[in-house]
């Protein structure tokens, strides 16, 4: 009996996948349990137009992360720490003031977990941070920090 699996199931296969699988394996746990529906022509029907959104809605994401990776590389973010004089701040700036500022300069929402300092920014200067925008794109940015 040819299946689609509605879930990932260990030694058989990932979720969307359709396999041929024994009548009585399919009836007696694959069905009954919500795993795997029966591959008629509909399901498959269904299944098509399904893999077709998820490949438009991936390449629309990534054509997205594209443009901001551009913005990202022309761009130059001005932070202001408090300082306490001799070019030294008080803490560190931290990928949170980082998003904040970029949040409100230009309107690009990161969330700070993509925002990779690979060393902590103590003093004032300009550093480059790293933006991960996700499909293994990754943009520069160039950070000026200044004293308040």
């Amino acid at each position: 009996m040819k299946v689609i699996l509605l879930q990932d199931v260990k030694g058989k296969g990932k979720k969307g996948q359709m396999l041929e699988v024994s009548d009585g394996y399919a009836r007696n746990f694959m069905l009954p349990k919500k795993l795997a529906i029966e591959a008629t022509p509909d399901a498959i029907n269904t299944m098509r137009m399904n893999d077709k959104a998820t490949q438009e809605r991936i390449a629309r994401e990534k054509a997205e992360a594209l443009e901001i990776s551009k913005k990202l590389r022309a761009m130059t973010l001005t932070v202001t720490a408090k300082g306490g004089g001799a070019g030294r701040l008080f803490g560190s700036v931290t990928n949170q003031e980082i998003a904040d500022a970029l949040a409100k300069s230009s309107g690009i929402k990161l969330d700070k977990r993509k925002i990779v300092i690979s060393d902590p920014i103590k003093a004032v200067g300009t550093y480059t941070v790293t933006c991960k925008l996700g499909y293994e794109i990754n943009a520069p940015l160039t950070v000026k920090i200044e004293e308040a």
